[in-house]
């Protein structure tokens, strides 16, 4: 019953589809004998619940669930769903685990973590997710619980189930007093899961350590009703609505956990690892709920030191939680987060949120004395969804030193963010104008350490030495007549002197080791590369072909750099011309048209771009 794969009501069953179905005991046994999964435990559901939208593997786990809304958390989902979600759902013994999810500020765990709260409220309310309860029992607990000790075996066996749990003490007084044992006529409704309504979903934040009430979690005296009916023991003299009451057969969410009074941490210990907990004048009470809890590294290191929480580590299933070290994945948060409130007439320039992801993640990198191990080298590593050997080592070795469980807050990033894109004055932002932002907010912090504000220096340097390189390209294939013409052009001159070369003719030396040099080819191996070439020509002719310069990116590439190191000097000095004539300001107009027609600048954006290249070049 743990496929995920569920056909609907009216092609398994004949249960009712409506969320306002109510029947009796009687009626929900057979539709559990149909359909055996309406009865799964707080675990089961939620991973069907999960895997309702699938998987994908494209180098890697891929949950839609998650993955759809939260961006870079990958192997973090992964180790819920895979490690920690399915074997609790086929019932091994990890299902008895507190989940706690440990990481940085604003790195996505309560983001996780409302994810699951709304995927429940919505599958319940599909046919798929059909739950039922006890009609009027003040924690919505299982019908199954109703089947006396003697005849659970029998049961068992016969609808396909295990039934663990007890009745609640209302539902037992109700059992004996109001239905005289005649469990068939007991009521049962379908219900849906809602925090709003305080069914099924609980959420608990700790306050003062002074004031916190385990009243909070298990319930209290109902005072009224103790005058009522004269006993604290009574159940009709309580109320069963504190957050692990009112969180069963769903889950309950725990804020800062490690903030809790101690004899709440062991309250939820004996919940996971029994499935009950202990009340006032009453026996334990059954509750079938998954219990997660988040917190930061700090808080968690702190309690991982003291020997007296030995018995609680043991008895959690700790999920990391790192920042995102994906470029692409952050501009998609930043994205996400900036969209409801950006304002169109902004002009966003290229490699705008592409330029504060970049100083993001390679504040969240370790610098390591080894070749390909600095921050800008495993930036890039992580960009690449490769999965080789060396690089998993590298991530790997990353993983172990806590890369992600440090530096910038992406809310730090998104309130700089937020300062240019609410800015009335501006037309555009490009990415000089965010190193700026990022720059100047910590500058004007009095709370920002000096060591940090140095490191910010050194990240922007490092992100605006990308952005040069990406933008000066970008200028100088603009100045070009048109630059794929440019590129086919030198590769068919280039081809020329190297069919000349090779026949013994007069060819352009120069020009060949000019494209040569930039392939790494040295004077000795050019005869016999040039040779290689020929050959290549001539096997394409003889199957009546035309090789292009895209054959060849390693060519294509050398060409292209051949072209612009050609283009630099004109560039340069057009741009920094102190006294333009007419036609030096024609050219510099129709670069920044051809940028403007590329569809990633405003004409703003266009002329700052080419300006700041030709200081550039100028240096």
């Amino acid at each position: 019953m743990l496929s995920g794969q569920d056909a609907s009501f009216s092609e398994r069953s004949a249960l009712p589809p409506s969320q306002e179905w109510s029947g009796t005991f009687s009626e929900y046994l057979d539709f559990v004998r149909s359909r055996p999964e309406i009865a799964d435990n707080a675990h089961q559901r939620l991973w069907r619940m999960v895997m309702r939208r699938g998987k994908k593997d494209l180098g890697g786990a891929l949950y839609p669930f998650f993955t759809d809304q939260l961006f870079g958390v990958g192997p973090a989902v992964s180790t819920l769903v895979e490690d920690y979600l399915r074997p609790a759902a086929r019932g091994f013994e990890v299902r008895k685990r507190i989940l706690v999810l440990v990481g940085p500020v604003s790195g996505g765990k309560s983001t996780i973590v409302t994810l699951l709260k709304r995927g429940l409220e919505e599958f319940t309310a599909t046919p798929e997710g059909a739950l039922f309860a006890i009609q009027g029992c003040p924690m919505h607990e299982e019908p199954l619980h109703l089947i006396p000790p003697g005849m659970r075996s029998q049961m068992a066996q016969e609808l396909g189930r295990a039934l663990e749990g007890e009745l609640c003490p209302v539902c037992q007084w109700h059992v004996q007093h109001t239905y005289q044992g005649r469990i068939g006529q007991v009521p049962v409704e379908r219900v849906v899961l809602s925090e709003h309504r305080r069914l099924g979903i609980g959420t608990y934040a700790p306050s003062d350590p002074k004031s916190q009430d385990i009243a909070d979690l298990t319930g209290s005296v109902d005072f009224q009703g103790l005058s009522e009916f004269g006993s604290e023991s009574d159940p009709r003299a309580f109320r069963f609505d504190g957050e692990l009451n009112i969180a069963n057969r769903g889950l309950v969410e725990f804020q800062e956990m490690l903030k809790l009074d101690e004899k709440f941490l062991y309250q939820l210990l004996s919940l996971s690892q029994e499935g009950n907990m202990k009340t006032s004048r009453f026996q334990l009470i059954s509750a079938d709920e998954v219990i997660i809890g988040h917190t930061n590294e700090h808080e968690f290191r702190g309690f991982m030191q003291n020997p007296r929480n030995e018995a609680l580590l043991s008895r959690m299933f700790v999920v990391p939680v790192p920042y995102n070290l994906n470029v692409q994945d952050e501009v998609r948060i930043y994205e996400k987060l900036l969209a409801p409130y950006r304002v169109p007439s902004i002009h966003a320039g290229p490699g705008a949120l592409q330029a504060a992801a970049q100083v993001a993640v390679l504040s969240r990198l370790k610098d390591l004395p080894k070749p390909g191990r600095d921050r800008l080298s495993k930036m890039l590593l992580y960009q690449d969804p490769g999965v080789d050997s060396e690089a998993q080592a590298i991530r790997d070795e990353g993983r172990a030193l806590g890369e992600g469980m440090t530096g910038l807050d992406p809310r730090y990033v998104i309130n700089r963010l937020a300062a240019l894109w609410s800015d009335p004055e501006r037309e555009c932002i490009d990415a000089l104008d965010v190193f700026e932002a990022l720059r100047s907010g910590m500058e004007r912090s009095p709370f920002g350490e000096r060591s940090q504000r140095a490191d910010l220096a050194d990240w922007t340097q490092t992100a605006k030495g990308l952005y040069d390189r990406d933008l000066e390209k970008a200028v100088l294939a603009a100045f070009a007549d048109d630059w794929g013409e440019e590129v086919d052009r030198l590769y068919h001159n280039y081809l020329d002197h190297v069919v000349r070369s090779t026949s013994h003719k007069p060819a352009d030396d120069s020009l060949l080791r000019s494209v040569e040099e930039r392939l790494g080819i040295s004077a000795l191996q050019a005869a016999s590369f040039r040779t290689e070439i020929y050959s290549r020509i001539e096997s394409a002719r003889a199957r009546h072909e035309v090789l292009s310069a895209r054959d060849y990116p390693k060519l294509q590439q050398a060409l292209e750099d051949k072209l612009f190191d050609d283009l630099r000097d004109v560039v340069k000095i057009t741009t920094q011309s102190l006294s333009p004539d007419p036609k030096t300001l024609d050219r510099i107009e129709q670069a920044a048209e051809v940028l403007v027609a590329s569809g990633q600048f405003c004409p703003r954006c266009a002329a700052k771009a080419i300006h700041h290249v030709g200081g550039l070049l100028n240096r």
